[in-house]
């Protein structure tokens, strides 16, 4: 007898699938008999099919038909939006039961539906569908634990990843220069990192202090390297989530979104920068232009908080040491 399927969809960009870990294992906990398929981006495949949270990856650039997906599988979870477009590709596998989120007022036949909730941090989101709708799921386990230890690249080095996907996300490419030239002149070993698009970008903070460049870093390689890492700074995106990911101290500027839905774990090693007017500000996070909140942080205050987080992680080692004084 043919183990049971669920067909997952998450075709969604590498900070995002980190977020989305958590809610993976406890797929995988709560479905120990299934045989799980998962419609993600292919250059993902590798490190969930290696954790084991999927049987199969299915590779998925967009929200378009899921070729090749299993037909009427017994379960489908819209692990990736909360309207018809990301529903969509799996109703049309004719799913005996279809899991998801809505909008307020959306109300769709056939789905078994969570109300989504625009403020909640994007690992609890995802947790909370699975453990509204399936039977022994449990806490979410923190990623970490999730993920196996990539091999070290460049032990010690301070990561400087300048980019973002959107403009509004981008603090500006003079401030960062002038991060990279305090921090080498203080004996950091800097690594510049991005896209190999951002290359012009990464050269802007790297040429000025000859700090070493990487963009064209395999998903292994740049775990490996973000892993082992003395510090990581960047603005709100991918590689704050793997330095989240593994422990690595990471100074993270915040601008259109608050840290509250998007943000590092809320303990020291990681500074989470969003000078905001009040916490209900929200800007464009997919704008062009860099966000006035962002643009609000100043080189001092990424500077300052690199101590901080470096003693935050100090500290919480000590503590972690058998038979450290607390």
């Amino acid at each position: 007898m043919s183990a049971p399927t669920a067909v997952i969809l998450r075709a969604i960009g590498l900070g995002d699938m980190l977020t989305g870990l958590p809610a993976l294992a406890l797929l995988r906990r709560a479905l120990p008999e299934h045989r799980i398929v998962g419609a993600v981006p292919g250059v993902y495949a590798d490190l969930l099919l290696g954790a084991g949270l999927l049987d199969q990856a299915l590779p998925t650039a967009g929200l378009g038909p899921l070729d090749g997906a299993p037909q009427q599988p017994d379960l489908a979870v819209d692990l990736h939006g909360n309207r018809w477009p990301s529903r969509e590709p799996l109703r049309v596998l004719r799913p005996r039961r279809l899991i998801g989120f809505t909008q307020p007022g959306d109300s769709p036949p056939g789905l078994d539906s969570s109300l989504w909730e625009d403020d909640e941090h994007e690992v609890a989101r995802w947790c909370r569908l699975l453990r509204e709708h399936l039977v022994g799921v449990g806490e979410p386990p923190p990623v970490w634990s999730v993920l196996h230890a990539p091999p070290p690249v460049l032990p010690g080095a301070t990561v400087l990843h300048p980019g973002a996907a959107a403009g509004s996300r981008r603090w500006p490419v003079e401030r960062w220069a002038a991060v990279a030239e305090a921090l080498a002149a203080g004996g950091h070993r800097i690594v510049v990192t991005g896209t190999p698009a951002e290359q012009p970008l990464v050269d802007a903070v790297a040429g000025p202090v000859g700090a070493e460049t990487a963009t064209r870093l395999e998903v292994e390689r740049l775990f490996g390297l973000v892993a082992a890492a003395a510090l990581v700074l960047s603005g709100d995106t991918g590689v704050a989530h793997v330095a989240s990911a593994f422990g690595t101290p990471s100074v993270v500027l915040f601008g259109p979104v608050s840290p509250a839905r998007w943000g590092p774990p809320d303990r020291p090693r990681h500074q989470a920068l969003w000078p905001a007017p009040g916490p209900a500000y929200r800007g464009d996070p997919h704008g062009c232009a860099p966000d006035r909140v962002l643009l609000r942080i100043s080189v001092d205050d990424v500077l300052a908080a690199v101590p901080r987080a470096l003693r935050g992680a100090a500290t919480a080692d000590l503590a972690a040491t058998p038979g450290s004084v607390r």
